[in-house]
């Protein structure tokens, strides 16, 4: 692991001046460009090659554009950054010049596509911290090598937030300590994720998409023919099985390969500068750091399949932070699926508390909050048995669906009573922990003095039922955290009690 020297921002180039990105950048964004634009490309070609016409050069032309491409990109990038701002600009014929305030930033992340590894450079990206899905708040430098984003990352972080007095560099100690490695024995945890089914759909509706726009049939095969004339043959309580048990199969490999990708080498380190610093990848790298200024809480998700493992993820409730998808919302990601003890202690880490405020014992709900959750559960799906039934009385439907959902029922209204389990809430040591949800279990514990605001919700039902929902509103993470299905009087005198005086003015006393 490279050592930084974050006692003093690296020097700027005096005067500042312009520089070019990587010359290797002539070789790696073309390559990204054609790999990004393969698919349509080889379709374009493959098309031309069936009806024999000019269509399969368009191909060739595209590719030839997306190298003339890269190649003006880099030509004309320049960028520099002086005492007060960075600036990028770019284009032939459209001139660009972007500039981002350096006491603006909020996060300067590195990646490393396979791509920028194999000649050695890296991506630097430069964030104001706006929330939106926006780009305009981005500036990214792409490419250049890993000793200069490192060196541009420790400069730009230590000029937009000094280091606190009591953080200051001493001497003989390390720059950074490592609050929490990923065991690579935790790879078993992969496969309850549900991440390899996600990925098993989405790579199923892109070879159907594609296929379907090369007017490819799937009898066009001898071996997918054979295998739909075996389906065809077969008895479905034979067939649904087996389907279930090969989605299964397929699902754990790709979910296990994913995190191996992913989470390969992920840790978190603390720098001298106030700075949680995530590394993650195999592949693709990635570098994400976080102010600890901005950290309000943490988050402990912990899906149904991941506790039946006693596993669990961690996620930073950060300011700032994009909470977009995919690559962005890993951005808090402060441990991947892992024990959840494991969670729990990244979180005190992270927090520097001596024990984990996500592990406070909750106040329970009322009663009335069991019965609505049994009640909703329940309904739902006699109300799809009664559907199903419908269709089969019309032959929409065959006969035993409504069957299924009929046996459904236990388990939903287990489901509804594990919902009621584990709703919670308390105010421990200065942080707001609130727990819901069954499929997908949250327990985030968020600092009170991140909550700036209170929402209460009371539907028709609630009401009847003396519930509401609580909202804590925060510049943070999601925004919003829900306190679900609490009593109404001991609802707001909670709010009170976490922010002293913001819900009393609004409140009339008790007759």
């Amino acid at each position: 692991m490279t050592e930084l020297d974050v006692a003093a921002a690296p020097p700027l180039n005096e005067p500042p001046e312009w520089l070019r990105l990587n010359g290797k950048m002539v070789i790696i964004s073309p390559l990204k460009e054609v790999v990004r634009a393969a698919v349509p490309l080889v379709a374009v070609f493959v098309a031309g090659i069936s009806t024999h016409n000019w269509w399969q050069w368009l191909s060739l032309v595209g590719v030839v554009l997306l190298i003339a491409r890269g190649v003006t990109h880099w030509a004309t990038a320049r960028y520099r950054i002086t005492d007060e701002q960075v600036e990028l600009r770019s284009g032939l014929f459209n001139r660009k010049t972007r500039a981002v305030p350096r006491d603006r930033i909020r996060t300067v992340d590195i990646t490393s596509e396979w791509q920028h590894r194999l000649a050695g450079l890296s991506a630097l990206k430069i964030g104001t911290g706006r929330q939106d899905k926006g780009k305009d708040d981005e500036l990214i430098l792409d490419a250049i090598t890993k000793a200069e984003a490192e060196r541009l990352r420790t400069l730009l972080l230590t000029k937009a937030v000094p280091a606190p007095a009591e953080q200051s560099v001493v001497d003989g100690q390390p720059p950074e300590a490592e609050l929490v490695r990923v065991d690579r024995r935790w790879t078993w945890y992969a496969p309850f994720t549900l991440s390899g089914i996600a990925v098993v759909a989405a790579a199923f509706g892109a070879v159907w998409h594609f296929a379907n726009d090369l007017h490819i049939r799937p009898d066009d095969f001898e071996i997918i023919r054979a295998a739909l004339g075996v389906v065809g043959t077969e008895s479905p309580w034979l067939l649904i099985p087996a389907a279930a048990v090969a989605l299964l199969v397929v699902a754990t490999i790709a979910s296990v390969l994913g995190y191996i990708l992913s989470y390969w080498n992920f840790s978190v380190t603390r720098e001298q500068s106030g700075t949680l610093h995530i590394r993650h990848g195999l592949l693709n790298t990635r570098s994400v750091s976080i102010e600890e200024a901005r950290l309000r809480g943490v988050e402990v998700k912990e899906t149904l399949p991941l506790r039946l493992v006693r596993g669990g993820r961690a996620t930073a409730v950060v300011s700032g932070l994009r909470t977009g998808r995919g690559d962005e919302r890993g951005g808090g990601l402060l441990l991947p699926a892992a024990p959840v003890a494991q969670a729990h202690l990244v979180a005190a880490k992270v927090l520097r508390e001596p024990t984990d405020p996500t592990t406070a014992a909750l106040t329970p709900h009322p009663a009335a909050a069991l019965r609505r959750r049994i009640t909703r559960a329940v309904a739902a799906v006699l109300a799809l048995a009664l559907v199903a039934w419908i269709g089969y009385q019309l032959d929409i439907l065959p006969f035993w669906v409504w069957i299924v959902f009929l046996v459904l029922t236990p388990f939903s209204a287990w489901l509804g009573y594990d919902r009621y389990r584990s709703l919670g809430h308390t105010l421990a040591n200065g942080y707001l922990v609130s727990r819901s949800g069954s499929l997908v279990r949250e327990t985030v514990a968020l600092r009170s003095d991140g909550v700036i605001g209170w929402r209460v919700h009371a539907s028709y039902f609630q009401r009847r039922s003396g519930l509401v929902t609580l909202v804590a509103t925060t510049a943070a993470g999601r925004g919003g955290y829900h306190v679900t299905d609490a009593g109404a009087s001991h609802a707001l005198a909670f709010a009170d009690e976490v922010v002293p005086d913001l819900v009393a003015q609004f409140l009339e006393p008790a007759t």
